[in-house]
């Protein structure tokens, strides 16, 4: 199923228009995914990631962690 697209024309100030060209993350990008991924991070988060989050947080905390070195050592590299 295919979203419905709009085309509209907006003015950028030259230097809008080069930071909205330097956050491409492949030349191919248009700037609708540039924007579409700068307005997911400006979302609320859901309560589920929110409570994910504060109980990693309290994981944390309690020392429920292990260091890179750890894992590396773990997998043997």
């Amino acid at each position: 199923m295919s979203v419905p697209v709009t085309t509209t024309t907006i003015q950028l100030s030259k230097e809008i228009k080069n930071t909205l060209e330097a956050m491409k993350l492949h030349p191919r990008e248009t700037y609708e995914e540039v924007l579409e991924r700068i307005l997911e991070d400006l979302r609320e988060l859901s309560e589920q990631t929110k409570k994910e989050i504060e109980q990693a947080i309290r994981e944390i905390k309690a020392g429920k962690y292990r260091t890179h070195e750890q894992l590396r050592s773990e997998m043997g590299y």
